[in-house]
């Protein structure tokens, strides 16, 4: 386990200051994978289909040394890593250890928000067991995740979840960062604004080209130029850049979106090949939110070329909807707006968002990333 040298033994009690965990498990799905096939260990795996179209869902600290990484289409990862092994995903062996894990955050607070299967934030201002110290119940956590589950989690521990968030990842892999009261602003001015959650490469590209590459210079700028050049995304990065973030923990967040997309095995260009597999795509995410027992205002196509350039469309309905036909009906107007395709699509999919759900069983949790473009 590592620790930065500053931290202290206990947390300042500081009124109105919360205390705020951020656990995000180790390369999860990876990590699961080589301890349950003692073979994997030590080895550069990855979690996802090694077709020529499947994606990296996840990868082992072994491939990521050779550039591998999530959401990286599988051929890329093959060339930049020669002896990657590709392991089917199983997610109910994934859901088994989160269940597993959220159950250990509940043994000291019933303030638990999950983000996805890996990752949530815990508000332990007052915890149950009255321990009193939020690193030391982050270490606490950590040595129960080990012990039950033999995985390794990382932990970020401030007094707002952006800033807990940021320290999670400071000391990865199976570490431990605390940043105190009144240390936020300095910590962020240090660090690139590509860590900032939701600037994307892009993004990063943008604010380069503008003269911000951290946090300090990011800092320097009002909030005039910020809304100029980022429009709405401007006040989110005027608060990030001093540390700050208002936002609580919220036991009960819902989901924001129910959505599947495609990937598919030779590209489409074909305007009825393309309602067919919107059609079977509008069926997957119907039965996903007739699960839910949800309803949603807002319908989005999404669509990424051969060129792997990704466009969306969306429309909204002036009320919700829970009527299928209604549903695959706006998502094939969507689709019919950009026929004839400008070139062929590797990947198709389908979301319904502004949701109403269903107060008595919430689905999990989605992570909400903004994309800065």
């Amino acid at each position: 386990m590592t620790r930065p040298d500053d931290t202290p033994d206990r947390d300042e009690d500081d009124a109105g200051i919360r205390k705020i965990i951020h656990v995000d498990m180790d390369a999860f799905f990876a990590s699961v994978e080589q301890r349950d096939d003692p073979s994997l260990k030590g080895k550069p795996v990855a979690v996802g289909g090694a077709s020529g179209r499947g994606v990296v869902a996840a990868a082992s600290y072994e491939a990521r040394v050779f550039g591998v990484r999530s959401a990286m289409p599988s051929s890329r990862a093959s060339r930049l890593c020669p002896d990657l092994i590709f392991v089917r995903p199983r997610f109910e062996a994934y859901r088994e250890v989160s269940g597993q894990i959220r159950a250990i955050f509940r043994r000291y607070t019933p303030h638990v928000e999950p983000l996805s299967l890996d990752e949530a934030y815990l508000d332990v201002t007052e915890d149950l067991r009255g321990i009193g110290s939020a690193t030391r119940i982050a270490e606490l956590i950590r040595e129960q995740i080990l012990e039950e589950t033999r995985l390794t989690a990382s932990a970020g521990v401030s007094y707002n979840k952006f800033l807990a968030k940021l320290a999670s990842d400071q000391n990865k892999p199976d570490g431990l960062c605390l940043i105190r009261p009144g240390e936020g602003a300095e910590f962020v001015a240090g660090l690139p604004v590509r860590r900032f959650h939701g600037v994307g490469p892009r993004g990063a590209e943008k604010m380069a080209k503008l003269g911000i590459e951290t946090g300090a210079d990011l800092a320097t700028k009002d909030i005039a130029f910020l809304k100029q050049h980022f429009g709405s995304f401007a006040d989110y990065l005027y608060r990030a850049a001093r540390g700050i973030d208002l936002r609580r923990v919220s036991a009960n967040r819902k989901r924001k979106s129910i959505g599947a997309e495609r990937t598919f095995g030779e590209d489409i260009s074909s305007g009825a090949r393309m309602r067919e597999v919107l059609d079977d795509i509008a069926d997957t995410v119907w039965g996903r939110i007739e699960k839910a027992e949800a309803r949603g205002r807002t319908v989005t196509l999404k669509l990424r070329y051969a060129d792997f350039r990704t466009i969306t469309r969306a429309r909204s309905l002036p009320q919700w909807t829970d009527k299928k036909a209604e549903f695959t009906g706006l998502g094939h107007a969507l689709l019919e707006e950009l026929l004839p395709l400008e070139q062929p699509v590797r990947l198709m999919g389908l979301t319904l968002s502004a949701l109403e759900q269903d107060e008595g069983d919430a689905p999990e949790a989605s992570d909400g990333q903004l994309s800065l473009l």
